[in-house]
This record gives C-alpha cells, structure tokens and sequence, in this order.
C-alpha cells in the first residue's frame, strides 16, 4: 500500500468521482491543505471503501428514479445504492426490479457525472435475474453486454454463513455476464451473527467465505436497525448506537474478527442513523459550542440540533473510533456530515506523515508538540489516514469540521 497520497490539480476533467466537487474552486483552496484526489475504480479495496462515505439508499419504487439518482450526484454523494429490499412492500417488489434495472439503463447509456452505484435485492436469488435484465436480449435472444452498465454492485442483506457462497457466486456471475468487475458488500444483520452464543462461530465462517473471494468484497456493512430489532429495542435519537449496548457488543464482535488491519481484515462501514426531523429533547444537545462560536456558526449549530445532527456528528465521531469508517445514510442531508467529518485534518494528516517516515519503530514528538507518535503501533492508523486523505482531501491548518458544513450548506452555483 502505498504511505503517501497523490493529490491531483484542484481543476476536475469530465467524468472524474471526486468528494466536495460541488464547491467552488476558490473555496476548495480556502479549505484544503490538499485537494481530495479523483476516485479511481482501480484502487485498493481498502482506499475506495473507504472513499465511499456516506452510502445514501433510495427506495426502487421512487417514479423519478434516474433523475434523483442524478440529483444527488451533483449534491455531492459519491456511492448510492437502489433498495429493493426493506423500502419495497412485497407485492411491489417485481416492478421495482424493472424499475431498477430501467434507470441503471437510463444513467448507463446518458451516464453524466460518474458514481458508484449499487442494487440491495431482497435476497441473492435476485442478483442473476437484475444482471440479467441488464445486459439485455441480442439479436438471437441470449443475454449481451454490450451496453455499458452503471451498476458498481452488489448489497447483500441478512448476509451468513447459510447464504454467503449462494450470494457470493452470484455476484461472481453476474460480473462475467456483464462483463464487468463488480463488488458485492455484504450486511451483517442476522441473528446468528446477533446473539452471543452463535456470534463467534458464525463471524469465523464468514470470515473464511469472504477471504475465499476478497478481490470482490468492498466493504462489510451493519444493519444495526435489524440488530436492535432481535432485542425489541428502537434507540432513541438523544442516543447513539454505542449507547445500546447490545447492539454495540455486536458491533465490536464484528470489527474483531472482520475489521483488522491485516491481511484478513476488510473495511466494515457505520450503521445508518435514522432521524432527520424536529422533536422535543430529553438530554442536552451533544455538540459542543466553541467550534461554532470559533467559526462564527453559532446559528448554524442550533440549525444542526433541531435536525438531529447533533447525534450523527456525534455517532460518525464513535463510529471511527471503534474501527468504523463511512456510514450508511437514508436523507441528503446526512451527507454532507459524514464527509465532512472525514476530512483528514492538518494535524493528522503531518502525523501520518511523520509515523509512516520511519520503519525502524520508536517514539517521536508530534510536530504539533500536543502528543506522542509511536510509529510501529500506529503505523495502521496512519495507513488509514492517507487513505481517507486521498478520497477526503486534508483540511488548511485551522479548518474545522465545521467550516467544511457551513460551506457545503451554503447556497449558490455549483463549480465543477
């Protein structure tokens, strides 16, 4: 892997997948030390799940489909996925492949503004007959690829032991008809991953079935609403998803044995935070004053508070401390949050650097003079930073988070 980012020219080229594109190139400069670079299709797994952020899921019912796929995309959202499972009743369930497969068709052959894009199918049994579809009827009536198709992959729910190589092989097969590499992302959320005395067995044979096939798995996600559900439990929005605490031991079972830095180890992204609107709180907002007052945003704060952002930022904040690295979003207005919380900061950013400049181990001083950088046991932290530094740019020194949000929540034109 390499320990150095490569940051492109600010300027972007027709078709390039880059964080913050949407703002002005004056105001990429003011905010960022370096530019995020263009996202490349050809990365490591591990660079590009990370350069996912904030994954936004859109019901395959919605009438306007491709249009709002297109919409989010110039809003800034890099990765979506076309829900067919939970957002779909049953009975709507075969129109709304047709409706999937449809609006792929449509951004694939007026494709815009490039994305990763991926289909959530009720079960794996779905994923050859969406391919299928898409590739589409030749003359002589078998299947052709001759289309360029927009699907990136593959969601895969209620992901285990019983259906990981039925899922798996399907993903691989329907790559080959379309004649294309697809990821698939696995949703860790059944119960034999959920309760304790299965969790342990069940997380070493999905480990085993996922390395059996890493050149296609992206990322490992939670589904953290099907978790709680075992349990009866809807957390609060006063609360994260660390509060719930068997929800968070599943967690933590899960980064253990799928979420190392070695060789075994795969991207696992954060669970979705479900609220969006106004209500009435019981405990104190969770975001602090001075960032804003510093930044001049004290409005804008309560703004984020009467949203309910206050509890994401707080929850992206954990989520990255227990392993977790982009999350999976059901409003726009989610977005902007988690991409701004993972902006590699300057002073990260020169402590990647100064811990990946030597091999040999010991301990330094950070160039901050705030702490202690140990470079072999945080040399995989600092790995993981250039990676995100690479998709999410390094901020100027002085640059908060919150001046990343108050400049992707101002209106005006947007500037590829």
């Amino acid at each position: 892997m390499t320990t150095t980012a490569r940051h492109d020219d600010p300027g972007l080229e027709p078709g390039t997948i880059r964080h913050f594109g949407q703002l002005g190139l004056a105001t990429r400069e003011q905010l960022f030390f370096r530019q995020p670079e263009s996202i490349d299709r050809t990365w490591p797994a591990q660079r590009l799940a990370i350069a996912l952020g904030a994954t936004l899921y859109v019901p395959a019912t919605r009438p306007d489909l491709a249009d709002v796929i297109r919409k989010r995309r110039a809003e800034g959202v890099i990765s979506m996925v076309i829900d067919l499972e939970d957002a779909v009743a049953d009975h709507e369930e075969a129109d709304a492949i047709d409706h999937a497969v449809a609006a792929l068709r449509d951004i694939g052959e007026n494709p815009g503004e490039p994305m990763l894009l991926f289909v959530r199918p009720r079960s794996a049994d779905r994923v050859l007959r969406i391919a299928t579809a898409l590739a589409g009827p030749s003359a002589a009536g078998a299947p052709s690829a001759s289309t360029p198709s927009a699907l990136t992959g593959f969601v895969i729910p209620k992901f285990n032991s019983a259906n990981a190589e039925e899922a798996l092989g399907a993903v691989a097969e329907a790559s080959e008809l379309l004649g294309q590499h697809l990821w698939v992302m696995p949703v860790l959320e059944s119960a034999s991953v959920v309760h304790r005395e299965t969790r342990d067995e069940e997380l070493t044979t999905l480990a085993a079935h996922l390395s059996a096939h890493r050149a296609s798995v992206l990322a490992v996600r939670i589904g953290a609403t099907d978790i709680c559900g075992y349990f009866g439990i809807r957390r609060d929005r006063d609360l994260t998803i660390y509060d719930v605490r068997v929800a968070a031991d599943v967690i933590a079972g899960i980064v253990n044995h799928l979420g190392r830095t070695d060789e075994s180890g795969f991207i696992v992204t954060g669970p979705v935070w479900e609220y969006f609107a106004d209500h009435e709180r019981m405990f104190q907002p969770m975001l602090r004053h001075t960032p804003f007052r510093e930044s001049d945003a004290v409005y804008f704060r309560q703004q984020l508070v009467s949203r309910d952002m206050d509890g994401l930022l707080r929850e992206i904040s954990l989520d990255r401390a227990n392993g977790l690295h982009g999350k999976t979003v059901i409003h726009p207005a989610h977005v902007a949050a988690v991409h701004a919380l993972s902006a590699v900061t300057h002073e990260e950013y020169h402590d990647a650097l100064d811990i990946l400049s030597g091999e040999a181990g010991g301990v330094r001083a950070s160039s901050y003079r705030n702490k202690m950088n140990e470079l072999k046991p945080h040399r995989n932290w600092a790995l993981r930073v250039i990676d995100r530094a690479a998709a999410f740019g390094v901020t100027r020194q002085g640059v908060s988070f919150v001046d990343l949000l108050t400049a992707l929540a101002a209106p005006g034109p947007t500037a590829r």
